[in-house]
């Protein structure tokens, strides 16, 4: 039974890639149901669906915790917690709606593992030959919902400012794009924290993004010989074994 569930969760089987399909579509689901939801009261019906939400999530993570053969180690990972603060938002929300954006995270675990990323460029040609773009702005979205759920959790009540998601959305985008209207900020030292954490690790993603839509460091063009991946976007030679590779380019003009 274990070494079942552990090759669904580990192994490179038809069936395996399938039911790590099935966990990516599950966890973009739940993301967009957070997303949506976050801007609208909170129905029975909502409070319901968390609650089916809660239970899918806490048992995905006893699965995980139960074939992980190094527990200690799964207990020390961001991604761990993550999925802990998500079960605990998902069933009791009265811990904190705003922290609820922290379930972002579930999908950047998974697009960052191994076995997922070789299997999506493997299937989609886009994926494939986008997949530093596709990375790049989903780590700039995660970043981008965790901000404005801790703005929204630390200042809604204390900041008349701050009414709904969609203020807390609108400071996290002003102040990342430094476009800095200036017409909602955050009072006390946790809210002047927040704006810093914005300012510094918000820009840097912004422009890392920016970087690979307009001028990639890196083109990908597998080497014939060695199989390195990633080249210089003039490279001629393959830098790991010198075999002459041909990148397809439009030239500058």
């Amino acid at each position: 039974m274990l070494d079942r569930i552990r090759a669904l969760y580990e192994g490179d089987s038809h069936a395996a890639h399938t039911f790590r399909y099935i966990l990516l579509i599950f966890d973009l689901v739940t993301i967009g149901f957070v997303v949506v939801t976050s801007f609208f009261t909170h129905t029975p019906l909502i409070e319901a669906i968390d609650v089916v939400f809660g239970i899918l999530i806490l048992a995905d993570f006893i699965v995980r915790l139960w074939i992980e053969r190094h527990k200690s180690r799964y207990l020390t990972r961001l991604s761990t917690w993550a999925d802990i603060v998500s079960v605990v938002s998902f069933l009791a929300p009265i811990a904190g709606e705003g922290l609820g954006f922290l379930r972002v995270l579930r999908t950047l675990r998974l697009l960052h593992t191994y076995q997922t990323l070789a299997r999506l460029r493997q299937d989609f040609g886009y994926f494939r030959k986008n997949e530093d773009i596709i990375l790049s702005s989903m780590n700039l979205g995660v970043f981008l919902f965790i901000m404005t759920g801790l703005i929204y959790a630390t200042q809604y009540g204390i900041n008349p400012e701050i009414r709904n998601y969609v203020d807390a959305l609108y400071f996290t985008v002003t102040t990342l794009t430094t476009t800095g209207f200036g017409d909602i900020t955050l009072g006390g030292p946790w809210g002047r924290l927040l704006s810093v954490l914005v300012m510094i690790f918000g820009v840097t993603l912004f422009l890392r993004l920016l970087q690979v839509l307009f001028r990639p460091s890196k083109v990908r063009q597998e080497c014939d010989v060695c199989g390195l991946v990633l080249h210089d976007a003039d490279a001629v030679h393959c830098k790991h074994c010198g075999t002459v590779i041909h990148i397809e380019t439009e030239g500058n003009v």
